[in-house]
């Protein structure tokens, strides 16, 4: 975020320059909030790091730099030997803070010569502090996500990061980058075996169409809903609209529960079938077994929800059963939540939020604990084996249950400290 200026905001699509070190200092907050319920907080720097140790690793991440059609032949061979030199730690950085033309010594030829000093060699990824976008899991496996071409390679790294770090060895991708556009923030999970998937301008209907069938085939779900999201604002992702708070309970925009329409896809014999639309709360307590949805409404009015609202309320993070982590400047959104009995935790997110994005989006549960105790806390491989080995079809949990294991962004100065 040290490289947003009014220069370069616009082109690394963020809409303001945020206070970095007031950012951080409540990205520390939240982080510790976590801790404090039990949750292992994982830093994406940090197992970037780890993962360029390792040779296949690192000649991924650095496929991805040099894929970029700018470049050219000669800086892209330079860039590559350079890249190839560095430590784990140099690498991981330059990765997500880019590289400057001054920063970049080597630099020769047409292309090189005419960079401006404003522009990059490598882009930095700012937005990748919004982890939720690039990435969703299922089960014990994660669906990747497809974004525009300007954040691409922040799905390459996080894909990159699942396939070489040990922690997560086995751990299959039941989607990728290379696929049709799919939003992973556009992804809930809405029961056991029931993913909610928004269709907008991110996440096309080809995209929902492919990860249900893989879902379907690795028995990780039974049923998807297929969400066109003709109502909301454009820009608007699913995981904005509506928030589980529990196995019968959801946070939503005012009305748009009324009418937003669901499709059902479900897998016959082999075939994807799709049934006529329903209504999107109707579905979900099909989907959640349950008579009805109760709907505790943001208290914001969704014409003005996606880009010019100050309660990002929607996009909370739902820590256990009724149990919310949320910006504290969410006013109406969070008294609404206690008097329905929900237990709020505020926050600040005040510069974290200047791109829109709440504690949800700032955070991917990686594994949460099966709500019978099976499982044991803290541990992503026991969790899956535990509901495996429980015979419990498909491996699968709500976004409500606990505890869980996060994983979210820190500051790069303080990783290049570490």
């Amino acid at each position: 975020m040290l490289r947003l200026t009014p220069r370069t905001k616009d082109r690394l699509l963020f809409p303001g320059l945020p206070w970095v070190a007031r950012a951080q200092h409540e990205h520390d907050i939240a982080a510790e909030c976590l801790r404090d319920r039990g949750v292992e907080v994982l830093y994406v720097m940090e197992l970037l790091q780890d993962v360029m140790e390792y040779p296949s690793a690192r000649a991924e991440a650095i496929a991805a730099v040099l894929s970029a059609p700018y470049l050219g032949e000669r800086l892209r061979a330079d860039l590559g030997s350079h890249l190839a030199g560095l430590d784990p730690e140099e690498l991981a950085h330059v990765l997500v803070a880019g590289l400057t033309p001054e920063e970049f010594r080597p630099g020769r030829g047409v292309v090189f010569g005419l960079l401006d000093r404003h522009d990059f060699v490598i882009a930095p990824l700012p937005n990748l502090a919004f982890l939720r976008d690039t990435h969703a899991w299922t089960g014990h496996e994660v669906a990747v996500a497809s974004l525009e071409p300007a954040r691409r390679r922040e799905a390459a790294l996080i894909r990159c990061l699942y396939r070489h770090h040990p922690r997560f060895a086995g751990v299959a991708c039941s989607y990728g980058p290379e696929q049709e556009p799919l939003d992973a923030g556009d992804l809930l999970q809405i029961a056991p075996g029931v993913i909610a998937a928004g269709i907008s301008e991110r996440t096309t209907a080809a995209g929902v169409e492919r990860l249900a069938s893989r879902l379907f085939e690795a028995n990780l779900a039974t049923k998807v809903l297929a969400v066109p999201l003709r109502q909301v604002p454009e820009g608007t992702r699913l995981d904005t609209v509506c928030t589980m708070v529990d196995s019968d309970t959801v946070l939503m925009f005012p009305a748009l529960g009324y009418v937003l329409q669901a499709h059902v896809i479900t897998c016959v014999g082999g075939e994807l079938r799709l049934s006529r639309p329903m209504p999107f709360l109707e579905s979900v307590a099909q989907a959640a077994g349950v008579e009805a949805v109760t709907v505790i409404s943001t208290g914001v009015d969704p014409p003005v929800a996606a880009r010019r609202q100050w309660d990002d309320g929607g996009n909370a993070l739902a820590v256990d059963r009724r149990v919310m982590l949320c910006y504290e400047r969410n006013v109406e959104t969070n008294a609404r939540l206690e008097a329905a009995g929900v237990e709020v935790i505020r926050v600040p997110g005040n510069e974290l939020g200047w791109a829109r994005g709440g504690p949800r989006s700032m955070s991917c549960a990686v594994s949460r604990d099966s709500l019978s105790g099976a499982a044991q806390p803290g541990s992503p491989e026991l969790t899956v084996a535990a509901m495996a080995d429980a015979g419990a079809a498909p491996a699968s949990l709500p976004d409500v249950a606990t505890p869980a294991v996060m994983a979210t962004v820190s500051d790069l100065a303080r990783a290049r400290a570490r």
